[in-house]
């Protein structure tokens, strides 16, 4: 299986000649050659995670791709058959394996709105909490997509979560909102948190890869 980090949040995952994408948002340059295309989840409902015109052109090249997230997706993106999806469950998809972990969003203020959001752990490696530092207890995670920076992140609480979750390896992700000082500045303390626990941290740019 091989993972693509995109612009923010935007990810694709490849297996078996099978493309997965996560969470294709208003920060993501449009994604192509997805006629391969088996799934999209999207972990909440906001923008930068996804968009009607991403959506729009990955069903154009591959109709009837399922979608899953939560609820408050399928309220917010009523012109697309949502499937709901809630922590605890576990879905197949053609060669992947998704089971979802948490359940809600992180809080960026009080006087904000409830968002659910789940994070996503694939084919028992590869987990992406979305919006949230929700930790997939009893998994050992192989490779983990860590959140970088957001309005509901604090660097602290970034760290913590890595040292919870001790994957084997990590890389940085939802990434947009920072300058390229800053990127440095939360990946240093991200790969700190990843060798913690014997990790090795990965510097990915928008259109890497890597090989899980």
């Amino acid at each position: 299986m091989r993972v693509t980090k995109f612009e923010h949040a935007a990810l694709r995952l490849d297996h078996v000649g099978q493309t997965l994408v996560i969470d294709p948002g208003s920060f993501t340059a449009p994604l192509d050659d997805l006629h391969d295309l088996v799934a999209i989840v999207l972990t909440h409902e906001h923008a930068d995670h996804w968009i009607p015109g991403h959506l729009d052109r990955m069903l154009r090249d591959a109709p009837g791709t399922p979608i899953y997230a939560p609820a408050g997706v399928a309220e917010a993106a009523g012109d697309y058959d949502v499937n709901v999806v809630r922590s605890g469950d576990t879905v197949t998809v053609g060669e992947f394996t998704l089971r979802f972990f948490g359940g809600d969003h992180a809080v960026i203020h009080s006087s904000l709105p409830h968002v659910d959001n789940v994070g996503v752990l694939v084919n028992e490696q590869f987990y992406y909490p979305g919006d949230s530092y929700a930790v997939p207890e009893g998994v050992a995670v192989e490779t983990l997509a860590a959140p970088l920076g957001a309005p509901w992140l604090k660097i602290g609480e970034a760290i913590d979560f890595v040292l919870a979750v001790a994957p084997k390896r990590a890389f940085g992700t939802h990434d947009m909102t920072l300058s390229t000082i800053g990127r440095t500045m939360h990946q240093q303390r991200l790969q700190w948190a990843t060798e913690q626990g014997g990790g090795e941290f990965v510097d990915l740019q928008p259109g890497d890869a890597l090989d899980l």
